[in-house]
């Protein structure tokens, strides 16, 4: 016999909601196969079974919301279980039984008092008027019938869609995340399709605004201010970002590269790399690549503090830190950078953000990274100092590439003024692990890599 438990997804993530149940009390699973699947505030994923044979118990119904750890399930081994829960079914079957014996008893009684027979018939009558009452009160997406996850019904309830208009994709017809907002991308988020239900007054968007209590939850003090309650994940996120300032002695070092170098090699070959790859070829790829190289030789920085060990990794896990709609942070990893080419990490970062933005990661994706990149630089940033991922010991952040002027070399020895693309590469470190020489080496050997590698060769 063993436990289910709702696995860690994350590592700043702490709860999850069950969305769907694969199987029921009684139903034979194989280990590995989807046994529920669980929405969090970063992915949505299928959780398999750890061991193949009964589910003999669940413990967590679909919507709730439950701590990681939490025993959700007991899987036993063999076929008993079944046979147990069909020997409990008979037995309630005979309890009807003995009801209509006792029926007969009170037949005798309406004779004496008819009246009550008459008042009990009125009684039903009202019952059903205020039934639909209440259902109107409910917002269309609970007049569906099939279930929607709580991240599906926020996203119908704030943008006013009718659920019962969606498409699902997924598993058994259910709406996803997805399905709305591809719905969105179609009709907009001015829902048209609720008017029907609210239309014969303002007051129902009113009454509707509450039901999604998390966004439209604002409470407002004399006109002036607005309060906003912090959403999971910025909760989450505020919580990890003190831990590591407490944990870490954060010091901070930054590097100017001049870009020329790879401007003129990524401006020659973006057309034909957009036409072969369907995406643009930015900076980012280039810096990741050079990044690689440069943790390679000095692997102190591609490691973790543990306890009062420096653990040095033998291998590149490089996290990506990407935007989601300015509601939080998700850094995938792309596992292995050591043994990939630009090329390929160009592809890896445009699928991993891709899917992040999409919460189609899985959670194996957006943990155990060893170095982080954070690209500030597409929002215009020109220099950031980010907060440490950790355990890690070290995190760069990639700010804007500007034109500006610069001297630059020429090749008679001379030097002339010229313009060039050029950025800031800021590396937020741990003081515990190294000092402020290995940091200056570690960024300005990346300062080279990207101003004197031949990247023509490299793609």
């Amino acid at each position: 016999m063993a436990d289910v438990t709702l696995p860690q997804l994350g590592e700043t993530v702490t709860e999850g909601t069950i969305t769907q149940w694969f199987k029921n009390v009684g139903d034979v699973v194989n280990a590995d196969e989807p046994l529920f699947e669980v929405s969090t505030d970063k992915v949505d994923t299928e959780v398999p079974s750890p061991v193949s044979g009964v589910v003999t118990e669940i413990r967590a119904s679909e919507g709730d919301t439950i701590d990681v750890g939490t025993v959700v399930a007991i899987v036993s081994d063999g076929d008993g279980a079944p046979a147990a829960a069909s020997e409990v079914t008979p037995e309630p079957a005979p309890a009807p039984a003995p009801e209509p014996a006792p029926a007969p008893e009170p037949a005798p009684a309406p004779e004496p008092a008819p009246a009550p027979a008459p008042v009990a018939e009125p009684a039903p009558a009202p019952a059903p008027a205020p039934a639909p009452a209440p259902a109107a009160q409910q917002p269309a997406s609970q007049n569906d019938p099939r279930l929607l996850s709580p991240v599906v019904r926020r996203l119908v309830n704030e943008h006013g869609i009718d659920s019962s208009l969606l498409t699902g994709t997924g598993p058994g017809g259910r709406i996803t995340r997805e399905d709305v907002l591809d719905h969105l991308d179609k009709v907009g988020s001015s829902a048209p399709v609720q008017t029907p239900a609210p239309a014969p007054a303002p007051a129902p968007a009113q009454a509707a605004a509450p039901s999604p209590a998390p966004a439209p939850a604002p409470m407002q003090s004399s006109g002036r201010e607005t309060i906003v309650p912090l959403s999971k994940i910025r909760q989450l996120t505020g919580d990890h970002m003190v831990a590591s300032k407490s944990t870490s002695p954060h010091a901070f070092s930054v590097v100017e590269v001049d870009f020329a170098n790879v401007d003129r090699v990524r401006s020659a070959v973006k057309a034909d790399f957009g036409a072969a790859e369907g995406f643009s070829l930015t900076y980012l790829p280039f810096i990741a690549r050079a990044l690689v190289d440069g943790l390679q030789e000095f692997p102190n920085l591609n490691a973790s503090v543990v306890g009062t060990d420096l653990v040095v990794h033998g291998y590149i896990d490089l996290g990506i830190a990407v935007d989601l709609d300015y509601q939080g942070l998700i850094a995938p990893v792309i596992r292995g950078a050591e043994t990939k080419r630009l090329r390929a990490i160009a592809q890896e970062i445009h699928d991993l953000a891709d899917r992040a933005r999409n919460r189609r990661l899985s959670p194996d994706e957006i943990q155990g990274g060893t170095f982080t990149i954070s690209n500030n630089g597409s929002a215009g940033s020109v220099l950031t100092m980010p907060i440490i991922n950790q355990p890690q010991v070290g995190i760069v952040s990639t700010d804007a590439i500007v034109r500006k002027p610069v001297v630059a070399k020429l090749s008679d020895g001379g030097e002339a003024i010229v313009v060039h693309p050029v950025g800031n590469l800021a590396m937020s470190w741990d003081h515990r692990a190294f000092d402020g020489a290995y940091a200056a080496g570690f960024l300005l050997r990346v300062k080279e890599i990207l101003e004197s590698r031949d990247w023509a060769a490299e793609l």
